[in-house]
């Protein structure tokens, strides 16, 4: 395990949560179904906002700047393993970095090819492999398209909006912009539709919303997915300060989006943010992490083979993803009882007494886990987004309400 001391800022879940009490109660581990595979440490650019090298972590300093082929190897067999041990149909692979293209597509397509043979050779049942890799485009070339598309691997590509003025903080190490290579990958990318997953786009206050979205639809995406920045309540967002816990500029932002969507073009692509609420509204489960109290089934290793946490936790505090376990010594079924997985699997029972009274608790589901980490206390917190999630999801239920139900959606 790790030490204890990597998480003593956050006691919940780290120290408090007996996860053996929760075994034996009969609360069981929900099988890790996304795995998030690592190929760089490293990346070319250094966006003001990345949670991962200008945030409170900086374990990437120790990594292997490149996966190294006993980690290829090993990561699918543990994949393998556990898809086998649980009888799965169905996983998701994602290639992360980093930047997962940062030394060619050749890696990325080894991987794939391991993984998919481990769990053929593992299961005697069918397993279907989705597998994507999010990049930030700016590394694509024809050839690596054409060949990620021939090997079904969809690519995902992260644009703050279409316009050059809209990614001043996307830029290289020498602080210049990357828009026009990232523009280049994106048009190769159009021409091969069947590998086009889409574009995930970290909102910006100062930006207008309804360019930002009608300048990626240019870009003609079969999805979009804006992200709230990666902060907490030891590390505000933007114009979020602790002084203005009740304001929700973040939720003003994307309302406005909402209806630009809403009202013109929400059968042209998905938004991801926006579909799940509405999904949640109607009764369906949570799928994204963002929102709803589904159990979060995703796990990552890095280019060492350490198993960790979903990235985003590197906002929190230094080595926050770590559980001390790597492929070659545990399996993933091991890493199921990290108090850190277990929390995030608990729905409703990882929530503290303020989402516990929120009349949208089954809709927000305390927002992203990320996002509540409050030092002392550990994750048991109402997001610091939490004015805006509560304004954006009241907002998504009157304006569906009239399309879709005869009865209000949620409580006034």
């Amino acid at each position: 395990m790790a030490p204890a001391d990597v998480h003593a800022s956050a006691p919940w879940p780290h120290r408090l949560l007996d996860v053996p009490a929760l075994r034996h109660a009969g609360v069981p581990p929900v099988p890790f179904q996304q795995f998030v595979l690592k190929l760089n440490s490293r990346c070319n650019l250094l966006c003001s906002y990345c949670y991962v090298y200008n945030a409170a972590d900086d374990s990437w300093r120790g990594r292997p700047p490149r996966v190294g082929q006993d980690v290829l190897e090993r990561s699918a067999q543990r994949i393998g393993e556990h898809v086998a041990t649980h009888g799965l149909r169905r996983i998701r692979v994602e290639l992360h970095g980093g930047e997962p293209l940062l030394g060619g597509v050749d890696t990325a397509l080894r991987q794939v090819a391991e993984v998919r043979a481990a769990v053929r050779s593992a299961t005697g049942a069918p397993c279907e492999v989705l597998v994507s890799v999010q990049t930030n485009g700016t590394l694509l070339t024809a050839d690596a398209v054409r060949r990620l598309a021939a090997a079904g691997v969809r690519v995902g590509v992260s644009l703050d909006g279409g316009r050059p003025e809209h990614n001043k903080r996307r830029t290289d190490h020498a602080g210049r912009p990357a828009w026009a290579a990232a523009t280049r990958g994106l048009a190769l990318l159009a021409r091969h539709p069947e590998a086009y997953a889409g574009l995930l786009c970290t909102i910006d206050l100062d930006l207008d919303p309804e360019d930002v979205y009608d300048s990626l639809m240019e870009f003609r995406p079969a999805a979009l997915d804006f992200l709230l920045p990666h902060a907490n309540w030891e590390s505000p967002p933007p114009g979020k300060g602790p002084s203005s816990v009740g304001s929700a500029p973040y939720g003003e932002w994307l309302v406005r989006v909402f209806d630009r969507w809403f009202d013109g073009g929400r059968y042209r692509t998905r938004i991801r943010l926006f579909t799940e609420i509405i999904g949640l509204l109607l009764g369906f489960p949570s799928r994204a992490e963002a929102v709803g109290l589904s159990p979060v089934a995703a796990v990552v290793v890095d280019t060492d083979g350490a198993i960790e946490q979903v990235d985003s936790l590197k906002a929190a505090y230094a080595q926050a993803p770590a559980t001390g376990m790597d492929v070659f010594r545990n399996s993933f079924d091991d890493v199921l009882e990290h108090p850190g997985i277990v929390a995030r699997q608990l729905g409703v029972r990882a929530l503290g007494a303020d989402c516990l009274r929120c009349p949208v608790l089954h809709i927000c589901g305390g927002g992203h886990y990320a996002h509540r980490y409050h030092r002392g206390s550990g994750f048991r917190n109402r997001s610091v987004y939490c004015a805006d999630l509560e304004l954006l999801i009241r907002h998504v239920a009157r304006r569906i309400e009239p399309v879709l139900c005869s009865e209000p959606l949620l409580p006034h």
